[in-house]
């Protein structure tokens, strides 16, 4: 269709009133002047915007719409053909009164009887039109049940009648193209405007650029912008949403700078979007410039900028500002309010939280359900989930019904806690409220039954869902494919497709992340293949699904060769990425490649992230870096509930308990409230440093903050009192406590019965074990070290006699340790290392030193009834010992040898241990299958309670 048109006016009409008999309407574009339309559109910024005083004449009914009947016959109407007559009688009469209400009238009665198509060619040519009579039109069309279809349709067939329209009409033609997604017809709209030079008008180019920016990509509307000759005010703002929408952040940002050289002035709507999308991209300098430009303009008197200001701080954790912020305003409204203390739950401020609830209270203002909702999300950030569930009950209790946001929290906290039978109530509740239509919820649903292994039941939500869309068969697919359910995964995916829904990134990167985490590698690896055979590009979230996934399997090294592989591809990391990776290094002590990814966060700003920083102080503990991991801890300014326990936990692994005690205190004062996780650490503190009254204190404390201790909490305790030689009161406290026994709770007495040598109650704790692990070969060897310590070597060969019926095999034991970049393995089966004789004429050298030192090799710790030198020579075997001495060898810059063994550590070799640090001045850490060790001048941070 050319929209170029020669204008035949009488001819026109002729052909478009044949119904009606003949018509002498008037001309479209002025009916009394017959003049020419201008060039430029009116000042409104939309349809809703126009000349007031022809308003207020014109729209004088109840429902505000120009279509009432002011002639007296009108309600004499009852068919079609009537309404026809009456306009064809309308049309030869003189013009008397407001010609605007009778074409009005005539076109509500198109309305009324369906003809939809007459009445919009009567608005078409018939009125003088004005945005508003737009707007009222199109309410009315659509209230009638009109197709917008047909308007476009009529436009196209005024066209090829030799109609021209002014550039009012055609904005609203581009308006309905855009609601339509009528790419093509806008286009030739376009085409016309440029040819009959409406492409200056400044409506028109905003339409235009919606219309492309929705259809075609936000730089062809980029494209329209920069070619229209007049910027004013509106189309630069239209030119900032447009690249806002596209989430072009960078690029709206810069045309807002472009504004203020163009002296254009930014709208209220405009600078809240800006303020968000600083707060997304974590610009804080262009925040700061934007909230410049808020006072310099005198906008600070508006409440909705002033929340946008507060929320851009918080999210760039700058909270003192966006409490500045927060004061400093004149009103406050409810957003304001709820924007605050998001912000303070969103940066693990609770306390602080709660206190502005509480002004919030006390105010005129009362806490509605969108102030709840930013609690219970602030606890589930900070792992709070019993607080989550706390506060989920006081909502209810407060008469404010739960909503879908609400739901998604609490269950959320449930799957974290596995308080399932409490998930089903509040599957109940949703079932009752009719809250199963929400798709978050229905996801949330989905992903708790899976954890709580209930698949079947996953499959009934999900298939009874009311608003299935593909986030929640993302969901079921990755419940799959999280419990190694390939195949059900793959059908899954088979009828997602076949019904017409097409699997996006999300749905790839669930399988990703199953078939990495379950070792699958070559599978993964496959899927992204197939990811890019299909137009798809592999995203960071593939990558860190990928590197995750690796992770959570122990196949550390895999990872690193992922990140690698990223990094080629040109694929920028995120901060998830950086914690995954940080974990890898963390998890075998890969010191060494955590220092270099520490570097990588500085050049690259990731060390202001507060999830990498509380990984990167979990990296130094693990590592034996402790002033290292304090130091980061340190320079964070907002700590959370996470790093907090990290630290605290990186100081009770090496027996620290008093700075563990230290930080709980310092965390207390800052009005953090500690978790479960926290007690445990704090249990795990004194356990490690023999403080037993400590340790019951915390215990009998937990019930001042509402949380019920957990086996992990009894496990500790058991731990502490048999280490510290309670032998019996541990036993009588595992049968008073209201968790059944479990086989953490049977090796902790078990080992402490090692420490102490009690056989008595160390087999009433085996034989449990045995119950409980039936399979489990450290038992069995835990076991036989005791009888060996006594010379029961017919207990002992019983016990391999055991092993042997029931299949169960010790399995290989390594040690390694890495020199400069290569990890140097000792294994007890495959093959030697090539420098074994060296090793060994050292060890032996080592050996005679220590033993000057008053080091006595413990033979109790091989389970072979030989004679005494074969034991010690057995005892030089040990892979723990030839990776000391090897690092030892290599390592002359006078740094800790760092080992790791995969099963517990004998007492002989740390009895060695502690007098090679001493005679060699050197430190040594070593993590074992239990626990991590730190030898130094003779002595352990375990203090021998291992």
């Amino acid at each position: 269709m050319t929209l170029c048109i020669a204008f035949h006016i009488h001819s026109f009409m002729d052909n478009l009133v044949q119904p009606f008999h003949l018509l002498n309407p008037y001309v479209v574009q002025n009916p009394q002047t017959h003049m020419q339309p201008r060039s430029l559109s009116p000042t409104s910024v939309s349809l809703g915007m126009s000349e007031p005083q022809l308003v207020s004449s014109q729209f004088s009914s109840q429902n505000f719409s120009p279509f009432f009947h002011p002639l007296d016959n009108l309600g004499e109407l009852k068919t079609l053909s009537s309404v026809r007559e009456l306009h064809a009688q309308m049309v030869k009469m003189p013009k008397r009164g407001n010609s605007v209400t009778m074409d009005g009238s005539m076109m509500r009665n198109y309305l009324e009887f369906g003809d939809f198509a007459s009445a919009t060619k009567v608005f078409f040519v018939g009125f003088s039109r004005n945005y508003l009579l737009w707007n009222a039109f199109l309410e009315e069309f659509a209230s009638f049940g009109g197709d917008s279809h047909e308007i476009l349709e009529v436009f196209k067939e005024l066209h090829d009648k030799g109609v021209e329209f002014d550039s009012k009409a055609l904005t609203v033609v581009l308006k309905i193209c855009l609601a339509l997604m009528d790419l093509w017809l806008g286009m030739e709209v376009h085409a016309c405007l440029v040819k009959r030079g409406f492409h200056v008008d400044v409506h028109l180019s905003c339409a235009l650029i919606n219309l492309y920016e929705k259809c075609l990509g936000i730089d062809m509307a980029n494209r329209v912008f920069d070619e229209t000759p007049l910027q004013e005010d509106f189309l630069w703002n239209t030119s900032v949403m447009a690249n806002l929408r596209s989430e072009r952040w960078e690029k709206a940002l810069e045309l807002f700078r472009r504004m203020q050289s163009a002296y254009a002035k930014a709208t209220d709507g405009t600078m809240v979007k800006l303020l968000q999308a600083c707060g997304k991209l974590r610009a804080l300098n262009a925040g700061k410039q934007l909230h410049g430009y808020v006072i310099k303009f005198g906008r600070v008197s508006n409440t909705s900028i002033c929340n946008s200001v507060v929320s851009m701080y918080s999210r760039n954790n700058r909270l003192d500002l966006a409490r500045a912020v927060f004061d400093s305003m004149e009103d406050h409204n409810q957003a304001s309010w709820n924007s605050i203390i998001s912000s303070y739950a969103a940066n693990g401020r609770l306390n602080g939280a709660w206190d502005i609830f509480q002004k919030m209270q006390s105010s005129s203002i009362k806490p509605d359900i969108i102030t709840w909702n930013s609690i219970l999300s602030g606890h589930l950030l900070q792992g709070s989930y019993e607080m989550v569930l706390t506060n989920f009950r006081s909502l209810q209790n407060g008469n404010f019904k739960p909503d879908s946001c609400s739901i998604t929290s609490a269950l959320q906290a449930v799957i974290e806690l596995g308080c399932f039978n409490l998930g089903k109530e509040i599957h109940g509740y949703i079932m009752r409220s009719n809250l199963d239509y929400d798709a978050y919820v229905c996801t949330s649903l989905v992903d708790m039954y899976i954890k709580n292994i209930s698949l079947d039941k996953a499959e009934a939500v999900f298939h009874h869902s009311k608003n299935k869309n593909i986030c929640a068969w993302n969901s079921l697919i990755s419940g799959y494919t999280y419990k190694g359910m390939f195949n059900n995964a793959e059908n899954l995916l088979n009828q997602m497709e076949g019904e017409g829904i097409k699997p996006d990134l999300v749905t790839w990167n669930s399988l990703i992340s199953g078939y990495s985490m379950w070792g699958h590698r070559e599978e993964a690896l496959a899927l992204m293949k197939r990811i890019k055979s299909l137009g798809l590009t592999p995203n960071v979230v593939s990558w860190t699904a990928m590197i995750s996934g690796c992770c959570q399997n122990n196949n550390f090294m895999d990872a690193l060769q992922f990140f690698s592989q990223m990094q080629e591809e040109n694929v920028k990391p995120n901060s998830t990425t950086i914690c995954s990776l940080l974990r890898a290094c963390a998890g075998p002590s890969l010191l060494k490649k955590g220092e270099e990814l520490h570097c990588f966060c500085m050049r690259h700003g990731f060390v202001d992230d507060i999830y990498v920083a509380t990984a990167l102080i979990d990296m130094y503990s693990k590592g034996g870096k402790l002033r290292v991991a304090h130091e980061v801890f340190r320079k964070i300014q907002e700590k959370t509930l996470p790093c907090w326990n990290c630290m605290m936990m990186g100081y009770a692994t090496y027996g620290r308990g008093e700075e563990v005690f230290t930080l709980f205190d310092s965390m207390c004062k800052t009005g953090i409230i500690p978790d479960a996780i926290t007690f445990t650490i704090l249990l795990s503190g004194c356990k490690n440093s023999g403080l037993v009254m400590e340790g019951w204190k915390h215990f009998d404390s937990m019930k001042r903050y509402n949380i019920t201790p957990t086996i992990e909490h009894y496990s500790c305790m058991v731990d502490l009192l048999g280490k510290a030689g309670f032998l019996d009161e541990a036993l009588d406290f595992i049968h008073a406590m209201p968790h059944k026994a479990d086989a953490s709770i049977w090796g902790a007495l078990l080992s402490a019965c090692r420490i102490h040598k009690d056989v008595k109650i160390a087999e009433v704790a085996a034989r449990n074990l045995f119950r409980l692990e039936p399979y489990n070969s450290a038992n069995y060897v835990l076991m036989m070290n005791i009888y060996s310590s006594f010379d029961r070597w017919g207990d002992v060969e019983r016990l391999k006699d055991s092993m042997t019926a029931m299949g169960v095999k010790i399995p290989n034991v390594w040690s390694w340790t890495q020199v400069r970049q290569t990890i140097h393995v000792f294994s007890t089966e495959g093959e030697s290392h090539p420098q074994e004789g060296e090793i060994y004429f050292e060890l032996y050298q080592l050996v005679s030193e220590i033993r000057k030192l008053g080091y006595v090799p413990d033979t109790h710790c091989v389970l072979q009834n030989i004679d005494e030198k074969e034991k010690e020579k057995v005892l030089l075997s040990h892979t723990e010992k030839l990776a000391m001495t090897y690092g030892l060898m290599n390592i002359k810059d006078g740094s800790p040898i760092r080992v790791v063994k995969n099963t517990r550590i004998c007492q002989d070799c740390h009895t060695a241990a502690k007098y090679i640090s001493l005679a060699r001045n050197r430190e040594i850490f070593l993590r074992d299958g239990g626990r991590f060790h730190h030898f130094m001048n003779g002595e352990c941070s375990c203090n021998d309670r291992w």
